[in-house]
């Protein structure tokens, strides 16, 4: 059985922790309930921690002529500046993140389809964006290929950031949880600086990195070998940064195959014709979307078990994540929506 790091995830409090809505209501939220007992939640209320009270008066995001603002229409108040300086200090603060879970839509959290109006007193939107908070977290934790352009994280990488209402996607939530505990486990590796651990990291991933991005996968490994003979730190961070961009986005169900029909190669001399027939029927079926990744990696993992095959055992491409977190559920919008 694998053993993972424990990831720390910046939650927005409305998720299941306490009633801060604007409503004075709280969301419980299933996914963040099974995420208990594995990450170390940090929630936060943006709202309430620019003092707006609760229950309170609804904010919105006012854009027009090139300027957002983030206003409380009742009152009229102008909250943006707020907004601004508390999620600059909440971030200064954060220390490592290795992952970001926040309210969909929200004025203040939300990392898209957040509503904008071109006057506060407008009843119809002009269109969606993100949210101030979400803003400021995609801008310093995100990457350029999803969200827009992102500095790296302390660690040299960046974080895993989505919203709660597309992680009911299952395509979506898996993504998110295999880049969240990869993220956690290489910060770790990065913390104690050793090369032959980032080496280690690299070995383990190698099928994860072929079915995310093969050309980063080359790139990661050429900078672990390091022909340069960079400093060690130089190096973390370089692998940091070029893990993130691996993983930018959900690997593609053709990749996963490949990957799978790779893994394959290392048992099949053992296997029976009816094994690899039932291997290769599971795979075209997960090929038309009418059966789960995990039935292949169940059979993978049986026959390296049986035949002691200590290369795919290591592989977390088999185990990204705790199994425990797995749940076959879906929004029912398809791969990767």
């Amino acid at each position: 059985m694998r053993t993972f790091e424990t990831p720390r995830v910046v939650v927005s409090q409305c998720l299941g922790f306490a009633r801060c809505r604007y409503n004075g209501a709280v969301i419980e939220d299933r996914f963040v309930d099974r995420l208990r007992g594995h990450v170390t939640f940090c929630p936060v209320c943006p709202e309430m921690e620019i003092g707006l009270g609760c229950p309170r008066e609804p904010i919105r995001v006012v854009s027009a002529g090139g300027e957002r603002r983030l206003v409380q229409p009742a009152t009229g108040r102008d909250l943006s500046a707020d907004m601004r300086a508390f999620a600059a200090r909440f971030l200064d603060a954060a220390g490592e993140v290795d992952g970001f879970l926040l309210k969909s839509r929200s004025p203040s959290c939300g990392i898209k389809d957040v509503k904008e109006y071109r006057r506060p007193e407008d009843d119809a939107p002009r269109g969606v964006g993100c949210g101030f908070f979400g803003e400021a977290v995609l801008e310093r934790f995100g990457l350029r290929s999803q969200y827009g352009p992102a500095a790296p994280s302390q660690y040299g990488g960046c974080a895993a950031v989505e919203d709660e209402g597309r992680l009911n996607n299952f395509t979506l939530r898996e993504h998110f949880l295999t880049r969240l505990f990869t993220l956690a486990a290489f910060r770790e590796v990065s913390r104690g600086g050793r090369m032959k651990d980032l080496v280690r990291f690299q070995a383990e991933n190698k099928g994860l990195l072929m079915a995310y991005h093969q050309a980063q996968m080359r790139k990661l490994g050429r900078i672990v070998a390091n022909h340069e003979a960079r400093p060690d730190a130089e190096v973390l961070a370089d692998y940091g940064a070029n893990l993130a961009q691996a993983l930018a986005r959900p690997p593609r169900f053709t990749s996963i195959i490949n990957v799978l029909m790779h893994a394959l190669g290392y048992v099949s001399g053992g296997l029976a014709a009816g094994e690899k027939a039932l291997f290769l029927d599971t795979l075209e079926k997960y090929r038309a979307g009418q059966a789960p990744l995990g039935v292949a990696t169940a059979l993978v993992k049986a026959w390296s078990i049986r035949f002691n095959v200590a290369y795919l055992l290591d592989q977390t491409f088999l185990e990204p994540y705790p199994e425990a977190l797995l749940e076959i559920t879906d929004s029912g919008k398809g791969r990767g929506s």
